[in-house]
């Protein structure tokens, strides 16, 4: 028997997972009442509903005024390739990537692009790779905060304001939720579903004007599909970014967008959702950094992610398995909670090392934070004293 006793509070919403993440507190269907359903996205109204989405977004995430703001196919990973394959080429490419979906980056520069000058800059999970090498030159490809790792860039000093080339950041776990500093980025791109709980399949591209630039006078030699490209006859194609996309959006989605952004912005804005995350974040640190059995995933404790908290197991008694074992030994305690209703899809990434990882942007209340750590240890001395009785 476990020495632990069976929490009595639970978290009110036991949704912890990365993407989607969960909706804004009091969140419920009536939301989407005002949603454009059965129209056209080329309509008065769905252009309007579109451009209410970028106008909004631009208020919300201060994004300054001639950066350009677009609604892109494909959620995150659509705005990050339609950019790749949009820009690289004509300069030196470095690609910095430390988890899971960095490496995606990784394998369209260096397996899918022909790209004639390439440098892969890569660090294991827990650790930023060395940005020492960008000078500046070359173009850069990069995650703001490692989704599956959580480690995030701290510090973006090593980009030069007078850059010749253009960063492309990937920083769909990090907006809304970590400080982006618009002068070092001319490609910034994310997905609705991350930390505003929105719904699939819409990217968001918030272009430079730098990166404006590299568009209008650079074509690829490449071929690019019809949802890659932003440019006709040489220039941006403006309609993108004032809300006639090039698809078909869902403007149920958009709705529900809003929605999550009129939240946020009633809500003390940008700064309520940085001081929201971190709020929560701290919670769990403090909660790790008193126990043996557990350990924040990142080593340098101002790279810690505020938004998909990481946390690794360090028990010898489970470190000591065989991996496989170990990855069961985690499961296990993510199955049991989920069975209790407490804590919902808060596994590790599955080529993580074992442990989980919890979502607590600032959508999501401290109380639920709080009440679900309790449940943790309760589980994991179930678990060991499963695995001393095998």
């Amino acid at each position: 028997m476990t020495s632990l006793p069976k929490p009595d509070i639970r978290p009110a919403d036991p949704r912890f997972s990365a993407g989607p993440t969960r909706k804004r507190p009091g969140w419920s269907l009536d939301a989407l009442s005002g949603a454009a359903l059965g129209r056209s996205h080329r309509s008065a109204l769905g252009k309007a509903k579109l451009k209410q989405v970028i106008d909004l977004t631009r208020e919300v995430l201060e994004v300054p005024d001639d950066y350009r703001i677009g609604i892109v196919p494909a959620s995150d990973t659509g705005a990050v390739e339609m950019a790749m394959w949009s820009m690289l080429g004509p300069r030196p490419v470095m690609v910095a990537a430390w988890e899971n979906f960095g490496q995606a980056w990784v394998t369209d520069a260096d397996k899918q692009l022909p790209l004639n000058d390439l440098t892969l800059l890569t660090a294991p999970y827990g650790q930023l790779p060395d940005f020492s090498d960008y000078n500046g030159s070359q173009d850069l490809v990069f995650t703001a905060n490692g989704t599956t790792s959580g480690v995030k860039v701290a510090d973006y000093g090593f980009i030069p304001d007078d850059r010749e080339g253009v960063t492309i950041c990937d920083a769909t776990s990090a907006v809304f939720a970590q400080e982006l500093p618009w002068n070092k980025l001319d490609v910034v791109t994310y997905s609705w579903q991350k930390v505003m709980g929105g719904e699939a399949a819409h990217g968001m591209l918030i272009l430079s004007p730098h990166a404006v630039e590299r568009l209008e006078s650079y074509s690829p030699p490449w071929p690019l599909p019809k949802i890659f490209r932003l440019t006709k006859g040489g220039k941006l194609i403006e309609g993108i970014f004032e809300g006639s996309t090039i698809n078909t959006p869902s403007l149920l989605c958009a709705e529900d967008h809003l929605d999550g952004l009129n939240w946020a912005k009633a809500n003390n804005g940008l700064q309520g959702m940085y001081d929201r995350a971190d709020a929560n974040a701290q919670v769990i640190w403090d909660w790790h950094e008193k126990r043996d059995w557990i350990d924040n995933l990142a080593e340098n404790d101002a790279e810690r992610s505020n938004t998909g908290v990481c946390l690794k197991i360090v028990d010898p008694r489970v470190t000591s398995l065989p991996k496989d074992q170990q990855a069961a030994f985690a499961k296990s305690i993510v199955t049991m909670l989920g069975e209790e209703n407490v804590a919902l899809d808060f596994g590790a990434y599955r080529t993580a090392p074992p442990g989980f990882r919890l979502w607590v942007s600032g959508l999501t209340p401290i109380d639920d934070v709080k009440a679900v750590l309790p449940w943790l240890d309760w589980a994991f001395e179930t678990k060991i004293q499963e695995l001393k009785n095998a």
